[in-house]
């Protein structure tokens, strides 16, 4: 049997971590799981009011790392403490950056997959400010790479279960895509 809900949440939803510069050239980043991408060339964030999402304002460059397994506590940390309340907050989490080479925003060292990215349109519509950005690139360290391409099972990332409020590793694989459903036809 079927329950109906009023309003429904997509669970689970990938722990991205959104890094900017402010305007002094200072590095921040927040955990951002209302995200996504939204074809082969953008991605999509839906941010209420932060000092990250001032500095994408002004700045209309940022960058998207994956969390991942080794760094739950650091990811979260950057998600549940503000930069206007903690000076030092990226000294605090850990997180050490590196300029990206293709956009005016950091890239956290700590974090394997580094997505680049260029604003498109930014809207403002129920409290939320809604980003979608062009990918002008990507970063990835060697260590999370099979055949040059970026492997989930070396890079560990986790998603956002919404349901019950806490970080899930992404499981094995379970069927091939477009092939899995070739056995049907």
């Amino acid at each position: 049997m079927r329950k109906s809900f009023d309003k429904g949440i997509v669970t689970p939803q990938p722990v991205f971590i959104i890094a900017t510069y402010d305007e002094n050239g200072n590095a921040d980043a927040m955990n951002a799981a209302w995200a996504g991408q939204v074809g082969p060339k953008e991605i999509s964030l839906s941010l209420s009011a932060h000092r990250t999402t001032e500095n994408i304002k002004k700045n209309k460059e940022f960058t998207v790392s994956f969390a991942t397994k080794g760094f739950v506590a650091e990811s979260d940390y950057v998600g549940i403490v503000s930069a206007d309340k903690v000076a030092d907050k990226m000294e605090k989490s850990g997180f050490t950056v590196t300029k990206s080479d293709k956009v005016n925003a950091p890239i956290i060292n700590e974090l394997p997959v580094a997505i680049e990215c260029k604003v498109v349109s930014l809207t403002e519509e129920f409290n939320e400010t809604r980003v979608v950005a062009e990918i002008v690139g990507m970063s990835a360290d060697e260590s999370v790479l099979t055949e040059d391409k970026v492997d989930l099972a070396k890079l560990q990332p986790i998603m956002f279960d919404s349901s019950a409020l806490a970080y899930r590793e992404i499981g094995d694989i379970v069927g091939g895509a477009w092939d899995a459903g070739k056995k049907l036809m």
